[in-house]
């Protein structure tokens, strides 16, 4: 699944072309690399997204094409 789907589908970005515009300004890292938006995403792989001085590091655990809204705890573990 394409790096931009998976942050919207997770809901770690509201939007997917929000989603675009963060991957495109080089804010969103995968495996400390900075990601496109056509990345393919993995489970086991670590995303980093940067919202102004806020980082935020999520664990993919789960990839799926679409999930309810109660379910997506379930794709992504916050890492400290």
């Amino acid at each position: 699944m394409r790096l931009d789907k998976y942050l919207k589908v997770s809901r770690l970005i509201k939007r997917r072309t929000v989603a675009n515009d963060a991957c495109d300004a080089g804010r969103v890292k995968v495996n400390d690399k900075v990601a496109r938006a056509s990345y393919d995403i993995k489970e086991g792989d670590l995303i980093e997204i940067s919202f102004g001085n806020k980082t935020v590091k999520a664990e993919v655990l789960k990839v799926a094409e679409t999930v309810k809204k109660e379910e997506t705890a379930d794709m992504f573990r916050i890492v400290e």
